[in-house]
Formats: C-alpha cells, sequence, structure tokens
C-alpha cells in the first residue's frame, strides 16, 4: 500500500530517518513571545490602550515557530542524506552517503540544555557540507547516519 507523506510525496521504503527541527530550536520565538504576553497583560491590566497588538505580536511570533520549524525536513535513506523543504517536498541539499566524509555536532550550551544540535555530514575531498539544525539527540543521529554509511561501504 502507498501512503502520502504531507500529501507532497509517496513514502520511500529506503527511509531509514526522517525529521523537522525541534520545537526547542526556536525557544528564542517563545520567549519572545511570552514578553509580547506579558506586557499586553501589563497594559491591559494598567487600562493603557494597544494591549491588543502586543497580544497579536505574540501569536504571529508564535505562528513564525510553526512555520519555520516545517521549513526543512531532514532525511537519511539507504544512500543519501537530503534536506527537503517541509511544504514543497523540494530538494534543497542533499549528499550521497558513498561521498560522506565525517559527521560533527556543534552544540552550545543552550542546545546541550534542550537537548538538540546541529548535525554537520561533511563530504569527502571537500569543503561542502550539510547541516542538520535544531535536531533532537544529534549523538544518535551522527551515529544512525556514520552506520547506514558502513553498511553501504561493505561489500
Amino acid at each position: 500500500m502507498l501512503k502520502l507523506h504531507a500529501g507532497t510525496k509517496p513514502e520511500d521504503p529506503n527511509l531509514r530517518w526522517e525529521a523537522y527541527a525541534s520545537w526547542a530550536h526556536f525557544s528564542w520565538l517563545y520567549l519572545l513571545s511570552a514578553v509580547s504576553a506579558l506586557r499586553s497583560a501589563l497594559f491591559f491590566k494598567l487600562g493603557v490602550e494597544g494591549w491588543e497588538t502586543w497580544i497579536m505580536g505574540a501569536g504571529i511570533l508564535l505562528a513564525c515557530a510553526a512555520i519555520l520549524r516545517h521549513w526543512a525536513h531532514y532525511e537519511l535513506t539507504g544512500d543519501q542524506v537530503m534536506v527537503r523543504n517541509g511544504y514543497t517536498g523540494r530538494e534543497i541539499q542533499s549528499i550521497p552517503l558513498s561521498d560522506v566524509g565525517h559527521v560533527d555536532i556543534q552544540q552550545g550550551i543552550v542546545a546541550d540544555f534542550f537537548g538538540i544540535g546541529t548535525v554537520l555530514v561533511h563530504v569527502r575531498g571537500s569543503d561542502r557540507l550539510l547541516a542538520l539544525r535544531g535536531v533532537s539527540d544529534p549523538e544518535k543521529i551522527k551515529i544512525r547516519i556514520e552506520s547506514t554509511r558502513r553498511t553501504i561501504e561493505v561489500p
């Protein structure tokens, strides 16, 4: 049976892993939204005009977080690592697993606290790389990419 994924493409039986950026990746937008909502509440309580604008701003920031989260869709198949547009399904960037040199993880203090990070997939013999930004449990994804790469290298 053929299922449609997000209404844009058929499900790939070769798919090993897929994800969007973690919600925690957009924590800065949540913080700004909370500040805007608190300011709106303060204006409302004090009877100051314009509180409606601040509450609309908070809603817009939350909508932006939802839109941005689905902008990039990350996939690992049996033969490549790929970033697709989450809305159109079009491929943005991909690297064949046979060309993968090494895989690194970048994590700051805040990202480490939230358990997210950026997985950097480097192309062998080149300075080109593919970044999987804001993914949950980046160490697990790194291991999965490396183990999938090893399975295609074994004859």
